[in-house]
C-alpha cells in the first residue's frame, strides 16, 4: 500500500511539473505568434509600398 501511496506522489508530481511546463510553452508560443505576425503584416507593407529589396535574376539594385 505504501509502494502504491509512493508512486501516486511521484505522478501527481510529474503531472503538476509537466503541467506548468505546457503553460510557460502556451505563453511563449502566443507571443512568437503575435510576433510573426506582426512581421508577416511589416512586410506584406513593405511589398506593397515596392520596396521589397529582392534581387531578381541579373536585376541589379539601384545604387549600382
Amino acid at each position: 500500500m505504501q509502494k502504491l501511496e509512493e508512486q501516486i506522489a511521484h505522478l501527481t508530481r510529474t503531472v503538476d511539473d509537466l503541467s506548468e511546463i505546457v503553460a510557460r510553452q502556451e505563453g511563449e508560443i502566443a507571443i512568437l505568434t503575435r510576433r510573426v505576425q506582426l512581421l508577416m503584416e511589416r512586410e506584406g507593407a513593405r511589398e506593397a509600398q515596392g520596396g521589397g529589396g529582392v534581387v531578381v535574376g541579373d536585376e541589379r539594385p539601384p545604387h549600382y
